[in-house]
């Protein structure tokens, strides 16, 4: 509905939930996973297809494309001033190998959703808005995760990210390459005035507290520490027990004791070890190497820093009992985030112009926000996703919720990018 002036009037300023959730629908159809979710891996050939459609989409609302040396794409909807920095809406396209369908790619499509609505509303803003998808956020093919954002925010250099390397050791940058979406843009160094990204919870708070959107106020830190053990491969039948070097024995008790650890720090701490591989892997053959990744995590800088001491000071000696090599090599790692209080405030204000349910939240998860908050002000908005369910293909999350978190992101936008009447 629009006023006498042909714009929106506040009332009636709203996202299109349906469009949103058939774009949602549509991009899931590239990289389906094999149990109705996706596997749309950084990189892959399903990667640069989801790209390309969501280029594709972007440009059709009039917006145009910068692309940097990381593959991150900024399509641009122009301000009424150009020269003032803009406001940036990002999140990822890419997915786990066992991905849901809106882990990320929420963020980036309702970036999107944002610009359409502003444009079917003839609304205009003094700033730009720029809708971001940053590559490879999940860090599972190519760790550590939030590569490309974290190159962007000085964390890595971009020797470090093209040299990392996938588990066929393939790397980032040579399959980058392949599949065409290397830019010529330098990264780093583009003027952001503010940045939202929008994502599923990944937990299960607002869902049991029957909230529709989470103001991320913290993001926990977090250290993946990649262990590689080295035993002796020997035949599982013939080799007597006491005389056996077995990498996946060690493996077993060093997850065992990062989950003790992560134990010992409760509250507001949580470890696991989610990636594994045992070398040769055969069935009657004893791992004579084993690689896997400790994911510990916290909101809390001192307990983050005392359990990667207490893994690193309690794995060698379990390795040393079973006559075992190891190696602890950090793989990702950020600090605990506070993220801006005003952003925030504007969130808050913004859901409960719409009648929203808000509460304040803290991310569990690392996402792209983490680093960029290190470089411009950054906040997150959460919408609830089914039972928690996240990094899994039975993530769900339903159409109403994903609405009102795009509601909420666009009233923000708006707020922050200066509604021009």
């Amino acid at each position: 509905m629009t006023d006498s002036s042909g714009t929106a009037s506040a009332a009636n300023m709203k996202i299109d939930g349906d469009r949103l959730w058939d774009s949602l629908m549509e991009m899931a159809k590239i990289g389906p996973g094999i149990a109705g979710g996706n596997n749309r891996q950084t990189l892959t050939d399903a990667d640069a297809e989801g790209r390309a459609l969501f280029r594709r989409w972007c440009e059709e609302a009039g917006m145009t494309m910068g692309l940097d040396r990381m593959g991150n794409m900024f399509m641009r909807h122009e301000g009424e001033d150009p020269s003032l920095d803009p406001v940036y809406i990002g999140s990822h396209l890419d997915t786990q190998p066992t991905g849901g369908k809106y882990d990320g790619v929420l963020g980036v499509l309702s970036g999107l959703e944002v610009i359409r609505s502003i444009r079917d509303m003839g609304l205009k803003t003094r700033r730009p808005v720029v809708v971001v998808n940053w590559t490879n956020e999940e860090g599972t093919r190519f760790a550590p995760a939030m590569l490309a954002s974290g190159v962007y925010a000085g964390m890595h250099t971009e020797d470090f990210a093209n040299a990392r390397e996938d588990a066929e050791g393939r790397t980032f940058g040579a399959e980058l390459d392949r599949i065409g979406w290397r830019g010529a843009e330098d990264v780093g160094g583009r003027p952001i005035h503010a940045m939202f990204e929008y994502h599923i919870e990944q937990g299960p708070i607002l869902e049991a507290e029957g909230k529709q959107i989470g103001v991320v106020t913290h993001g926990q830190g977090l250290w993946w520490l990649q262990v590689t053990l080295t035993g002796k491969e020997a035949h599982t039948g013939s080799t007597p027990m006491h005389m056996r070097v077995n990498a996946g024995l060690g493996m077993a008790r060093i997850i065992e004791a990062a989950h003790r650890i992560a134990m010992d720090h409760q509250p507001n701490a949580v470890g696991a070890v989610g990636q594994a591989n045992v070398y040769p892997n055969s069935r009657n053959v004893i791992p004579g190497r084993a690689v896997f990744t400790i994911d510990f995590r916290s909101p809390e800088l001192d307990k983050l820093t005392s359990m990667r001491a207490r893994l690193e000071a309690e794995a060698p000696k379990i390795a040393a009992e079973l006559g075992l090599g190891i190696e602890i090599e950090p793989v990702g790692h950020f600090d605990p985030v506070t993220f801006d209080a005003g952003l925030a405030q504007t969130l808050r204000e913004a859901s409960e112009r719409l009648g929203y349910s808000h509460m304040d939240i803290v991310s569990g998860a690392g996402h792209d926000a983490c680093w960029i908050n290190r470089v411009a002000p950054t906040v997150m908005i959460m919408c609830p996703c089914v039972d928690g369910l996240s990094h899994n293909e039975a993530e769900e999350i339903s159409p109403e919720w994903a609405s009102a978190g795009a509601d909420v992101l666009l009233h923000a936008v708006l707020d922050v990018a200066e509604i021009v009447r």
